[in-house]
């Protein structure tokens, strides 16, 4: 494609994120930046008659021209009382993304920045973000390799308006709780504006805040458990691109706490996300990276997660010899789990996970007979509302390849009902996907499953 053929969406700049994120930040409105740009510009000797509209232009991604752009920095930090730098303003190189992504490298302060910024862009609903594909190749690997490798943050502390307090840090850990607890009943597009809506009003001046390095550690880690359920949220919203950079903001949130096992248990869901696009060796190397990194840090549970994930992986690549053996190391690891010894956020990883999983490995790999007999034994254990949904799917796609449709129907009609007021497009897809195979058999009762599939899918999101 020639330059000039380019469309017009494609010619459009990026809302300027981190622009707005400062004005929020220093409580000052758009006429009032205007009003002391122009006030700056005239102790250089320049005339300048900015209204708001002008600032509203630049926030909508128009560069201002000429030493504009130096004067906003020179009014921003005069009201923050810190530097603030052309990158910080969003007016340094150009991302296309509303100078929402970090660059590799980038200092803590300034990842903090870019970060609070995302989370009021997708506060306010921005389409872009939304819309955003997942990056693939070195982008994507780039943030796991970061937080597997030096060097590491020798000091977190920082010197903000606002004093942090450990009820502050304790605050957070409840809320991650909570929005978990809500994601699991209710779904990720329910639960996303909620937790990130949060972020925004409640954790964004925590981590501007001020707090010393042991404190600091504990909001990094507070904070990224958070993150990380908000990347969630996304996935499961199917803003793939949009969770993809949760993650990664979780993964740096987690090394600047010191936890490596918070970083594997992010490092999961960046794998499981890579099984979801299909990138197979992608989601190999990444559980291999988390298992190596974390060392003794990881638990039972974790390790018992990332190996079944690495089972599925070697099973869309055809190699069984790695795939099983990936199933044993998981289900030695799952007897090794030992109930309140594990950290909140690997509490996923509940009796009958690891069935559901080398179930789905052991039905890619053709293994149908042991693919139900795990399938079956994760259903009859005991899980919260949305677990127990993916592993009727489960057990329901392993009936139909077994020949045995009426029982796949009666599995799909249990797992419809359980997917009520749940929304998810995850569990959409899973839905939509049961009800083909059940089409395809032909069977009576599988056809009445299909049409309650239907009506379930009838519900706008």
């Amino acid at each position: 494609m020639q330059p000039n053929s380019l469309t017009p969406s494609a010619r459009r700049p990026s809302p300027n994120a981190l622009l707005d994120a400062l004005l929020d930040e220093a409580g000052m409105s758009h006429a009032g930046l205007a009003s002391r740009v122009n006030q700056a510009g005239r102790a250089r000797g320049l005339a300048l008659r900015y209204e708001h509209t002008a600032v509203a232009r630049w926030l909508k991604g128009q560069r201002p021209r000429g030493q504009v752009p130096d004067l906003i920095c020179e009014v921003l930090a005069d009201r923050l009382r810190r530097a603030v730098t052309l990158d910080d303003i969003g007016l340094g190189v150009p991302d296309g993304t509303g100078g929402c992504l970090p660059a590799p490298g980038t200092p803590l302060s300034g990842f903090v920045e870019r970060a609070t910024a995302l989370w009021r862009s997708d506060d306010q609903r921005r389409p872009h973000l939304r819309a955003a594909p997942a990056v693939t190749g070195t982008p994507a690997v780039m943030p796991v390799w970061e937080w597997e490798n030096p060097p590491e943050d020798t000091d977190v502390s920082r010197d903000g308006r606002t004093r942090v307090s450990a009820a502050d840090v304790s605050t957070l850990s409840a809320a991650r709780a909570h929005y978990e607890h809500m994601y699991r009943r209710a779904g990720g597009i329910a639960t996303r504006a909620r937790i990130v809506g949060f972020l925004t009003t409640e954790t964004a001046p925590l981590l501007r805040g001020a707090y010393g390095d042991a404190l600091g550690r504990r909001l990094h880690r507070a904070a990224g458990g958070l993150v990380a359920v908000a990347g969630i949220c996304a996935y499961d919203s199917d803003a793939q691109g949009l969770a993809q950079r949760y993650f990664h903001q979780a993964l740096r949130l987690a090394k600047a706490s010191g936890d490596r096992g918070l970083g594997a248990y992010v490092v999961a869901l960046l794998v499981n996300q890579s099984l979801f696009m299909g990138e197979y060796r992608q989601a190999v190397a990444f559980a291999e990276a988390a298992l190596r990194s974390a060392g003794r840090e990881i638990t039972p549970a974790l390790a018992t997660d990332l190996t079944a994930m690495q089972a599925k992986a070697y099973a869309h690549l055809g190699d069984a010899s790695a795939a099983l053996a990936c199933v044993r190391r998981a289900e030695a690891e799952a007897e090794r789990i030992a109930p309140g010894r594990e950290p909140a956020e690997t509490g996923y990883v509940q009796p009958g996970l690891v069935n559901v999983q080398v179930a789905e490995a052991l039905l890619s790999l053709g293994e149908l007979a042991a693919a139900h007999a795990h399938a079956a034994a994760a259903v009859e254990t005991p899980a919260h509302d949305r677990g127990r949904v993916h592993r009727l799917a489960m057990l329901c796609q392993v009936q139909l390849r077994q020949g045995e449709p009426d029982r796949a129907a009666r599995t799909a009609v249990e797992m419809t009902e359980r997917a009520r007021g749940m929304e998810s497009r995850r569990l959409r897809d899973r839905l939509r996907l049961v009800r083909e195979q059940l089409l395809a058999s032909g069977g009576g009762e599988a056809r009445e499953a299909a049409e309650l599939i239907d009506a379930a899918l009838r519900v706008p999101l």
